[in-house]
């Protein structure tokens, strides 16, 4: 019997609605993300990245390797153990020059700025959702034990259908092993379980994170709060004996819309609060005087205060405060090695209460010629304590605190800011910087690929740009031959001449020589030279104070005696005509050869293989001087070749 009419429309209907239901539930689970059956057994963290889309962008090249594509992707990270997952650090080994143009739920753990270059991979953090709780005390909740990363970019040279996937993923927090990812077509995932044979840090009752060890550290800690601001505490403390910061300049970003009412012990360089009235902050507090407000950049930039403001009432008196931007080493001066400042900080919504407390990210520190720092995210640690203000025998507590750990890293080829230069009483040639040592210059008349030709020492005295004619007049003099252009010169302001005096039977020394480029004055600058092959054998610095320092292997602590530690800057020749003289500074340096059997100093044991100026490394030359070229009798022996000669004319006279 044939159904009604009505009847099969009814059924019809009812299949699309069934349909379209169907294909709501499959696009949901594909925006849960990728959850493949090995997730299950992990006991760990579970990682996962998959890739979603991209399309071409402009301009469209015929050159595959060449053209860019806009790409979507995410990561999650996801807690699958019974403990909680303190500060999750994830590293994605991105492989295809990938430029990072936003990444939600993170933030990149050294700081660098949106749109970023992340082709050799690149780690990131989480923010605002910085720790991963456990299944069992949440109850399962998804939000509180996995967070998901979007993230957009831009990648080049990997044409469809080819999908262009990092090389591997890895969970950075200390104590776990991550095996090498699996990959499966858009989605890569791995299991990253704890090491056994990890040590683990001592219980304690807190529950938060250890406070770090670290080159350079900044405390964040919130002091007073109340629903729509709070004042906050911040203090660098210098804590590597190499480490230094003169003029230092701070910079974070705030993430949340807040902005900062008012300092005492730094101040902003922007001041300009027409940035307030176009701001977030300005739609909710509609009545409020932006005029005294400090700074309303999403980036401010925050300066010590200068000597002169340290008893202001206003806006000094804090210990450790207004010093002009200068953090020494501690064992210089250790109430030198720290810095605090203080500020009003006012929040938006949806943080309009006492517990929304929220530290800024992307820390960043420099100073003028000092040593690059790269600082990490704000850890959550256990509140700050501090002596009671009343002056009674008891601590009161920061109402929260952070810690924000910053290491000096390396500078890279032809991008350090001092150079090093070797000679030796035995070689008549100078080993000169080496070629673009701190940059190369813009004119493009010299090879900044050729190595650095041998010159005369005065050219030592001569500016850089200025050598050219010396080295030619040096080269004719020695035979030798020079490159049609000659290499660049290094554009270093501050350079180091290491300098072989003597080489004796017991012992022997060397001069170290700063000079001084810049039209700058170094205040109570140091050096140190790590020389593994003489360490042990230093005797004295005859000129300067010298240190074994024993937290860093091998390395030798120099600075400027009392009144005597200031190295001037470049000054006027007599004449018109005549080049800029260095400031510089120079001593002997003395060596026993009893503790050090075997030190060749003729092979080049007795040169340095690391040098520092005021904590930034200084590039070494491309090599020593050799006992052949220029070569001087070492000393010792003109003495008994005289002899000899002696000798023989008073036996030929016997003869006769």
């Amino acid at each position: 019997m044939p159904l009604p009419r009505s009847l099969l429309l009814a059924v019809f209907f009812f299949s699309i609605l069934v349909h379209v239901d169907v294909l709501a539930q499959d696009y949901d689970s594909e925006d849960e993300g990728y959850h493949p059956k090995s997730e299950g057994s992990c006991n760990g963290v579970f990682l996962t990245y998959t890739f979603q889309s991209r399309a071409k962008e402009f301009p469209h090249v015929k050159n595959a390797s060449a053209q860019a594509y806009a790409f979507k992707s995410f990561a999650t990270v996801l807690n699958t153990m019974t403990e909680d997952l303190k500060a999750w650090k994830m590293f994605i080994g991105f492989q295809h020059d990938e430029i990072l143009v936003s990444a939600s739920g993170a933030v990149i753990m050294d700081g660098t700025d949106y749109p970023a270059h992340v082709g050799n991979g690149t780690s990131l953090s989480g923010y605002p959702q910085a720790d991963l709780l456990n299944s069992i005390d949440t109850a399962g909740d998804m939000n509180q034990i996995m967070v998901t990363i979007q993230m957009t970019g831009t990648q080049f040279g990997v044409k469809p259908p080819a999908v262009p996937m990092p090389k591997t993923i890895k969970l950075m927090n200390d104590g776990f092993d991550c095996p090498k990812p699996t990959r499966k077509d858009s989605h890569m995932f791995v299991c990253c379980v704890k090491n056994k044979k990890h040590k683990k840090a001592k219980p304690t009752e807190s529950r938060f994170l250890p406070r770090q060890h670290a080159d350079l550290t900044i405390a964040y800690d919130v002091l007073q709060a109340y629903d729509s601001n709070y004042m906050a505490q911040v203090t660098i403390d210098n804590n590597s004996p190499l480490g230094r910061l003169d003029n230092w300049n701070l910079t974070w970003e705030w993430m949340r819309g807040e902005f900062i009412y008012s300092m005492k012990g730094a101040y902003t360089l922007r001041h300009d609060f027409s940035d307030c009235i176009y701001s977030e902050a300005a739609k909710y507090y509609r009545d409020l005087d932006f005029s005294p407000v400090m700074s309303c950049e999403k980036k401010p930039i925050i300066v010590d205060l200068p000597p002169e403001r340290a008893n202001d009432s206003q806006i000094g008196r804090l210990p450790y405060c207004c010093k002009n931007g200068t953090l020494l080493p501690p064992i210089m001066d250790i109430s030198k090695s720290k810095a605090i400042f203080q500020m009003q900080v006012y929040k938006i919504q949806p943080d309009l209460n006492r517990t929304a407390l929220y530290p800024p990210q992307n820390f960043k520190i420099v100073g003028f010629l000092n040593p690059e720092y790269k600082c990490g995210p704000p850890i959550r640690v256990s509140p700050m304590e501090f002596p009671d203000p009343s002056g009674l025998m008891s601590t009161s507590y920061a109402m929260a605190s952070w810690q924000v750990a910053c290491n000096i890293t390396r500078p890279e080829a032809k991008k350090s800011r001092c150079c090093v230069t070797f000679s030796a009483y035995y070689n008549d040639s100078v080993v000169p910087c080496s070629t673009c040592a701190c940059g190369c210059p813009e004119e493009a008349s010299c090879n900044p690929k050729a190595r650095a030709v041998l010159l005369p020492p005065e050219a030592l005295l001569i500016p850089a740009g200025n050598r050219s004619a010396k080295a030619r007049a040096w080269a004719q003099i020695k035979h030798t031959t020079l490159p049609s252009r000659l290499p660049c010169w290094d554009t270093c302001g501050v350079s180091i001449n290491w300098h072989i005096m003597s080489n004796y039977r017991s012992g022997w020394t060397a001069r170290i020589t700063l000079f001084n480029w810049r039209d700058y004055t170094f205040k109570n600058w140091f050096a140190a030279v790590r020389i593994p092959k003489a360490y042990k054998g230093y005797e004295n610095v005859y000129s300067f104070n010298g240190t074994k320092l024993s937290e860093i292997n091998n390395t030798i602590f120099l600075q400027g005696l009392q009144y005597m530690n200031y190295l001037l800057p470049q000054t006027d020749g007599k004449g018109p005509d005549d080049f800029k003289l260095p400031g510089k500074q120079q001593s002997v340096i003395s060596f026993k050869k009893k503790a050090t059997p075997g030190i060749n100093i003729m092979r080049g044991d007795g040169f340095p293989t690391r040098v520092f100026f005021d904590g930034e490394e200084c590039a070494l030359p491309d090599t020593i001087p050799r006992a052949g070229d220029g070569h001087r009798p070492p000393v010792g022996v003109v003495p008994a070749l005289m002899a000899a000669v002696m000798v023989f004319a008073l036996l030929m006279d016997n003869l006769c």
